[in-house]
């Protein structure tokens, strides 16, 4: 890895570049749910972000994509800043977390298929398949085990 491309644990500056990577990737990557949906939940965001196990995709030191732990292994999220999507950066970020975590689930809407075949490809399976209350659309809970 060159010095100008890292991934490391979050620092208090990244807040407002991840919060704007955040409400834009959401915002992209479900257009199923209406957008003030994500516009209300920044703030709560802002206040939750801290306190997560987060990891930082950096190049020439601007953040450029994160991926968000909590409940210790729990997947909160992985993303990307428009401009640096499809160059393997999720995974880069999914394959640092995996060395750190033997066990790891997360949701993914259903109508996000991106997402979806993202995490069937990099070893997840579907556990479970429900309803989230807050949007009304369909979510699947997806798991991955380290097997060595």
């Amino acid at each position: 890895m060159n010095d100008s491309i890292s991934i490391r644990p979050f620092l208090p500056d990244d807040l407002n570049a991840i919060l704007k990577i955040w409400l834009s990737a959401n915002l992209q990557a479900h257009d199923f749910i209406d957008a003030a949906y994500w516009a209300d939940h920044l703030e709560m965001v802002r206040d939750l972000l801290p306190q997560a196990e987060i990891y930082v995709y950096q190049q020439r030191g601007t953040p450029c994509g994160f991926i968000g732990i909590t409940d210790g292994d729990y997947i909160a999220g992985i993303f990307v800043d428009e401009s640096c999507r499809s160059q393997g950066i999720g995974k880069k970020l999914l394959d640092h977390v995996k060395q750190k975590h033997p066990l790891l689930k997360l949701h993914v809407y259903q109508k996000n298929g991106r997402a979806v075949r993202f995490y069937l490809r990099e070893g997840f399976t579907c556990a479970e398949e429900h309803v989230d209350s807050a949007t009304g659309e369909s979510e699947l809970l997806l798991t991955w085990e380290n097997k060595s």
